[in-house]
């Protein structure tokens, strides 16, 4: 076979990713089944608790409306953190090392999903915030209901736009457009996942990207002088 036939293939394969497709691929990585595990788990736990208040309806309106910011805050502050070295220790977490690598090449699917041994310790931290920072049990698990949902939609969002699956409607246009903006021009600026122009807008990371250049480091993060 030759490139051109190949290349000529591989354009078409592209073309032909459906949902169906993403989602065989979905359903086959950990990350989607721990957090649907979490959601099943904190669903189960928050019937069985009764005790429904107000408060419980207020509490997804809140995360929801700050989750693009820290969607913002984990990509910019975590997932883009350089490695430090005090004295012969380097700081440098296994997010930021897979992050590094998701950059240099976004079609990897392993690398777009959050990587499994993150929840070794993430699970714990989520549970214990659900029983001491809320007033009562049932608060608490509400939070990590939505915190189960909130996750399978960035993991779901986050795998399709890194498939060859085309957008159809216009707001996943736009997300998509923001994140490939992110990965295929320029590292610096739009930052958020599943919404676009929303904490990027509100923090000053989402220009215009013809007023923007190409950076040659956004397949290399923090290299110098770097092609990307």
């Amino acid at each position: 076979m030759t490139e051109q036939s190949q290349d000529i293939r591989d354009r078409q394969r592209r073309r032909q990713v459906s949902l169906r497709d993403a989602f065989a691929v979905f359903v086959r990585k950990p990350s989607p089944w721990i957090i649907a595990g979490l959601l099943a788990a904190a669903l189960a736990g928050r019937f069985a608790t009764g005790d429904w208040q107000p408060t419980d309806a207020l509490v997804p309106v809140v995360m929801l409306a700050l989750f693009p910011l820290a969607e913002w805050v984990i990509h910019v502050c975590v997932l883009h953190w350089r490695p430090r070295t005090i004295g012969r220790v380097t700081f440098d977490s296994l997010l930021a090392r897979k992050h590094r690598e998701h950059h240099a090449d976004p079609r990897i699917a392993d690398l777009v999903f959050i990587p499994w041994q993150t929840f070794l310790w993430l699970l714990p931290v989520l549970v214990a915030i659900a029983a001491l920072a809320f007033p009562r049990i049932g608060l608490g698990l509400t939070f990590l209901v939505v915190i189960g949902a909130l996750g399978l939609a960035y993991e779901w969002t986050h795998h399709l736009i890194h498939t060859d699956y085309k957008p159809r409607t216009r707001i996943f246009k736009a997300v998509w457009r923001n994140h490939r903006l992110h990965h295929f021009k320029n590292e610096h600026y739009w930052f958020t996942v599943t919404s676009s122009g929303t904490a990027d807008r509100l923090l000053g990371t989402y220009p215009d990207p013809a007023a923007i250049t190409n950076s040659p480091t956004v397949k290399s993060l923090h290299a110098r002088g770097a092609v990307g």
